[in-house]
């Protein structure tokens, strides 16, 4: 696996909602991520239907990109890519 130093930041609107076509995109790239956090907001009374995910990603950087715009696609997606 090539270069791990990039960190692909989500924000997902409409949780529920989107959840199926995150996934599957998820699944079509898991080869290239190492590492996968998410965060939504969540009590015993309430759960958001928003959240955010944090991955670490590897790879060729044209491979990501491609991933970054694959994610921007859906609706209620918003994706950033930071190089560290």
């Amino acid at each position: 696996m090539d270069n791990c130093c990039y960190i692909i930041g989500i924000r997902v609107n409409h949780r529920v909602a989107n959840a199926v076509g995150l996934q599957e995109l998820l699944t079509k790239f898991g080869c290239n991520i190492k590492l996968r956090v998410g965060l939504h907001e969540t009590s015993e009374k309430f759960c958001a239907d928003d959240g955010v995910i944090m991955l670490q990603v590897c790879g060729e950087k044209a491979d990501l990109e491609a991933m970054l715009a694959a994610l921007n696609a859906v609706e209620g997606i918003k994706a950033k890519m930071l190089e560290l």
